[in-house]
């Protein structure tokens, strides 16, 4: 087997297991994409914002570049200076979304609007080009003032031009591509992870929902910690405690591409189903915290992953008839059985394995 480092996904609230890591790095290769370059101009690219033509997701990863940053890229159009290319996909609704890119995207939005990042504290920073040299002609411009001040410089900005690349899934039709496609292509200062890409593509009523849910108080102490965390690793759980719970018989690894085509499925969930959801985890919650406690799955170096989805699932399954006195003491008996801690180290991901751990469980909670 490769020797995976183990360190490279490390998250101290969260147990390293071999399978998951391994699962992490697969690739899925059957699928047929199509890509074209574009070239739009920067006063064309803020009409498209503007039109949500291009989308811009809530929940992506925040704006992170500085003023000075931000001041940089816009000079560089001003000089006719090479951008790097972004890349778009189209979406079902024929919308563009972004892959790689929305740093520069955003930098040019907000100077073409005047104002610097969104508004904070009542408050909203001029977007004035700073840490050029102060003999540039473009030091301290704003937009508005390149107009009436350097109406040549003023034009060639709007007429700047950013190549796109424009990539359309055609094959197949489970949307795992996209997020492959994201994945292999995303450059941002911190690479992005499983969820924090799902969160990007997948927007929608049912992202909303996992958000919403993951500052659940029950749920909070059974992760066990009061902060969400950074890469949203423990939104991703709920995640795939509602992939398994609903279509654990129609699994098959890897574990990513599973949670991928649910998220997918579910993206525009209405709201009798968002209704059912959210029952279902916070009533699974609530009676796991009272039978067991806080961070019950906190088995050996963190929150075990394997552990949680198997024995919540089966809670889940089986709430209404279950005790929580005899819960507390079966899962205690779980917690020493070789079977079960073999099933939850495992270095697979298959279909076996989640299998044998769900009945594993379900032989001991429930007899």
């Amino acid at each position: 087997m490769e020797d995976y480092k183990l360190d490279k996904y490390k998250d101290n609230q969260i147990e390293q297991i071999e399978s998951e890591i391994i699962d992490n790095e697969s690739s899925h290769i059957n699928y047929e994409v199509l890509t074209y370059p574009t070239d739009f101009t920067l006063e064309g690219l803020v009409k498209k914002i503007e039109k949500e033509q291009i989308i811009i997701p809530e929940f992506q990863r925040n704006y992170v570049w500085s003023l000075s940053q931000a001041s940089k890229l816009i000079e560089s159009f001003l000089l006719g200076l090479p951008v790097p290319a972004i890349f778009l996909y189209t979406d079902k609704d024929e919308k563009l979304n972004i892959i790689d890119g929305q740093q520069r995207l955003l930098s040019i939005f907000y100077f073409f609007k005047g104002f610097f990042g969104e508004e904070s504290k009542g408050k909203k920073t001029v977007f004035k080009l700073i840490g050029l040299k102060e003999e540039s002609p473009y030091y301290n411009a704003t937009y508005e003032s390149l107009e009436t001040e350097n109406p040549s410089a003023y034009n060639k900005l709007n007429d700047a031009v950013l190549r796109a690349f424009i990539v359309k899934q055609i094959q197949p039709k489970d949307n795992t591509s996209i997020y492959h496609i994201f994945e292999r292509l995303n450059t941002g200062g911190t690479q992005l992870q499983g969820q924090e890409i799902r969160n990007c593509i997948y927007h929608g009523e049912f992202n909303k929902l996992l958000n919403l849910l993951n500052s659940n108080s029950h749920w909070r102490k059974i992760f066990g910690s009061k902060q969400l965390n950074k890469r949203k690793r423990d939104e991703e759980i709920i995640l795939r405690f509602f992939a398994l719970f609903y279509n654990r018989q129609k699994y098959s690894k890897p574990m990513k591409d599973f949670l991928s085509d649910f998220m997918a499925t579910f993206q525009d969930i209405p709201i009798n189903k968002k209704d059912e959801f959210c029952n279902v985890f916070e009533k699974t919650s609530e009676f796991v915290l009272e039978a067991l406690g806080e961070k019950p799955f906190n088995l050996i170096r963190g929150f075990n992953i394997a552990a949680f989805d198997s024995v919540f699932c089966v809670i889940a399954d089986n709430i209404e008839n279950m005790n929580k006195g005899t819960l507390k003491k079966n899962y205690e008996r779980l917690k020493k059985d070789d079977d079960f801690l073999k099933y939850i180290s495992s270095a697979t991901t298959d279909e076996a394995a989640v299998n044998s751990r769900y009945e594993r469980a379900k032989k001991i909670l429930i007899g």
